[in-house]
């Protein structure tokens, strides 16, 4: 079974009943929906679509909201686009109309605020670098250092970062009201600065009666200084290596995802790590065997997710790239070490119960030959707890929320399953879900299985209760309650 979650964007490549089916058959645990094109409409009808999808195959599937952020790009050219020379002069003026071969318009007009001379400008996700003369006015005066083709909207980034934009932006105020509307189960914040951008929108999902957890994409070189903050207020982070590997440089990504999947983890957070990941299957079957590579490595550094973005909402194989994706991933995950040294420093304790039964439960899963572990939940907090620590034995979390069991779709190595609705009492359940395990394949008689619940039951986050059972023999299942110490 495959651990590592595939999330996949949605666009016109996917929009359609018949490939969304294939592409939710070949894998796709979460689907992303990206703010920065289509309609509120559409967004709403591409999810009620998913979810109905998602239910006739027996899935859960997950909905990712991704806000646009601060749209820091030039304006448009009067013939589309220009040919830049290296060498030559040009000015970005944000009082440009339209644009011509010796200047060009700016959507974010405080960019002559932000420069002065000496800065570096990236436009074109680094194709074309600006050196700033000088800033006159509206007028920010460069040099082209590499020239190329510029055309209509390209992005706009600072070397080393700077630009003040804050991270929400007017539209994406009402698209937090949207995403509430979607129940989306992820909110990505787009170029966050600090943790207090993410607090900002958290209490704005709050205020539109939504319950998205909050995910901060590290895209900005202040995100990498500002890192314990943004986990600190975050549920979870995207690794964005597109407009961030502008920024800091290319070469200096590698050992940032690292960092970033490693901090995440310790912290019980959770990680997606995103951008042109399978870029050459926008046009190809197969992928790259680079792209092989990268995948891979993202896989056994530990992150939870990794993502599909124009691949599947434009390419000409979506459904070949979530397949590729997930092969890879397998592959990958038989060779991921599994620690099993739980020694902790101190400062290190768990801080609740259902951390520490999460503990407990991995800790028996890696000394025993545990065939399975049946967290029932409300909430999806011992599960995610138990996806911190690695391990190789699949962790099946039964809830009866079904807003719980799509925030469960992006948890490594969880695989949510609806159950228990309506259920009180905690034998019964128990009972009820070792033949939902049995069911499904997972477990056979005479397996061990490790199950945690919660009593009283029904109780958000209250998970106290670890016991050991032998499939088909109750006999050496403890009693409740006996092995929370």
């Amino acid at each position: 079974m495959r651990r590592t979650k595939i999330v996949a964007t949605l666009g016109p490549a996917s929009s359609s009943s018949a490939v969304l089916e294939r592409m939710i058959e070949a894998g796709v645990d979460v689907v992303r929906i990206n703010f920065s094109h289509g309609t509120r409409e559409e967004h709403i009808a591409y999810v009620e679509q998913i979810r109905s999808l998602a239910r006739s195959v027996g899935r859960t599937v997950g909905v990712l909201a991704d806000l646009q952020g601060p749209k820091i790009r030039i304006g448009k050219f009067d013939q589309g686009k220009i040919s830049l020379k290296t060498g030559s002069e040009f000015i970005l003026d944000a009082e440009c109309e339209l644009g011509n071969q010796e200047r060009v318009g700016l959507d974010y007009r405080e960019l002559p605020n932000d420069v002065e001379a000496g800065a570096t400008l990236l436009l074109d996700d680094g194709r074309i670098v600006l050196t700033v003369n000088k800033v006159n006015g509206s007028e920010i005066h460069c040099q082209v250092v590499q020239g190329g083709i510029l055309s209509n909207n390209k992005g706009i980034n600072r070397k080393g970062g700077g630009l003040s934009a804050p991270a929400l932006t007017a539209k994406d105020l009402l698209d937090i009201k949207t995403a509430a509307v979607l129940k989306a189960d992820y909110l990505a914040v787009s170029f966050p600065r600090s943790g207090e951008d993410i607090r900002m929108a958290r209490a704005l999902m709050q205020e539109a009666q939504g319950h998205s957890l909050l995910m901060a994409k590290i895209e900005r070189s202040e995100a990498i200084l500002a890192l314990d903050d943004i986990l600190d207020a975050s549920d979870a982070i995207m690794v964005a290596r597109g407009d961030l590997a502008v920024e800091v440089g290319d070469a200096a990504v590698p050992a940032l995802q690292k960092r970033m999947i490693r901090s995440a983890r310790a912290t019980n957070k959770l990680v997606v790590t995103a951008t042109q990941m399978m870029e050459s299957m926008i046009f190809s079957p197969i992928p790259t065997r680079a792209e092989v590579s990268d995948v891979a490595n993202a896989v056994l550094d530990g992150t939870d997710a990794v993502m599909l973005s124009a691949e599947s909402a434009a390419g000409q194989y979506p459904v070949e790239s979530v397949e590729a994706m997930a092969r890879v991933c397998l592959e990958a995950e038989k060779e991921y070490t599994v620690n099993l040294d739980f020694r902790r420093p101190p400062d290190s304790l768990p801080e609740s119960i259902e951390e520490a039964i999460a503990r407990a439960t991995m800790y028996t899963a890696a000394g025993l030959k545990i065939r399975a572990i049946a967290a029932l939940t409300q909430s999806g907090v011992t599960a995610r707890f138990m996806s911190r620590r690695s391990s190789k034995v699949p962790i099946f979390a039964l809830s009866p929320q079904e807003d719980t069991l799509g925030k469960m779709t992006l948890f490594r190595g969880v695989y949510p399953i609806e159950f228990g609705q309506g259920l009180c009492d905690p034998e019964l359940i128990l009972d009820m879900a070792e033949q939902e395990l049995l069911k499904r394949g997972a477990v056979r008689e005479g397996d061990l299985i490790v199950m945690t619940i919660g009593e009283p039951v029904g109780k958000a986050g209250g998970t106290n209760t670890l016991k050991i059972v032998r499939v088909g023999d109750q006999k050496l299942s403890s009693q409740p309650g006996k092995e929370t110490a």
